[in-house]
């Protein structure tokens, strides 16, 4: 993700009564909870016109909170956390980063405690897909590809670039690719988001048979905030992007000064040198 700096806003101690637990009296007779969160978000521009409309109302907030943990039931803290966590960034426009602790003073555990609880953090990330096709219908393959992408609970589609074509690469007894290269925002963990992408795939009846063969659809992780990973499954950055144009045109279109984590260049400059 791009740096920006965040400023907080916090409300602490806000008591909800709801019906959560994994024993069913809890559900049905319900019990107190205490929820604090801490939105992270930029109040430059109402600290300067002085404006409410320029940031995030507590207030309202705080009454979505409450809507939210009476409407819904849930076994445990873990999932009130984690949907109350998207509800929230998904909703609230600005809010980049949130951090929640949910307390359970009454949770039944038969020995004397102040209180059990929960605290997660999670915030909005920004990736680079890379897209391709070479099979049938080449331009609707990757629209519905998109489409489905930015339906996707928890993602964003903030940049498409122009579609290149493009000859093969690798094994090049086949048709030309589309290609092109998308920046989008999510709240899936790369883990997620690759699963996403395969399901995609797989809707677009994609097959896995010749490494660099022909394919009705190819997405792809270019790039996952500045992490670096590299496991059995997933490489990110993509460790073979710097060697293709086809990847590195569209991406210049889209992101040119941005800069790759482990080669330490920005994308202009990566073309440049390929060039």
């Amino acid at each position: 993700m791009e740096k920006t700096r965040l400023d907080k806003i916090e409300i602490k101690e806000l008591e909800v009564f709801a019906n959560h637990g994994v024993y069913p009296e809890e559900n049905i007779l319900g019990q107190k909870f205490v929820i604090s969160a801490t939105l992270f978000t930029s109040t430059r521009q109402a600290g300067v016109t002085d404006d409410l409309s320029a940031s995030i109302n507590y207030g309202e907030v705080s009454h979505m909170i409450t809507d939210f943990t009476r409407k819904h039931t849930f076994k445990l803290l873990e999932a009130l956390a984690e949907n109350l966590a998207e509800m929230l960034l998904c909703t609230l426009k600005g809010l980049e980063m949130v951090t929640l602790k949910i307390e359970k003073p009454w949770a039944p555990v038969g020995l004397p405690l102040k209180t059990v609880s929960v605290e997660i953090t999670r915030k909005w990330h920004t990736a680079y897909i890379a897209f391709g096709s070479n099979m049938g219908d080449k331009r609707q393959f990757i629209d519905n590809g998109i489409r489905g992408l930015s339906q996707t609970k928890g993602c964003r589609i903030e940049a498409v670039s122009d579609y290149l074509i493009t000859e093969p690469y690798g094994v090049i007894d086949q048709d030309e690719f589309l290609n092109g290269a998308l920046k989008m925002r999510t709240l899936l963990t790369p883990e997620e988001l690759l699963e996403r992408l395969h399901q995609l795939e797989q809707e677009a009846n994609r097959e896995r048979i010749i490494h660099w063969g022909p394919r009705t659809l190819d997405l792809d992780i270019l790039f996952y905030d500045q992490e670096i990973i590299d496991s059995p499954t997933l490489h990110i950055p993509h460790t073979d992007l710097q060697n293709r144009t086809f990847v590195l045109i569209p991406m210049n279109q889209i992101a040119p000064y941005l800069r790759h984590p482990v080669l330490n260049q920005t994308i202009s400059q990566l073309l440049d040198s390929l060039s």
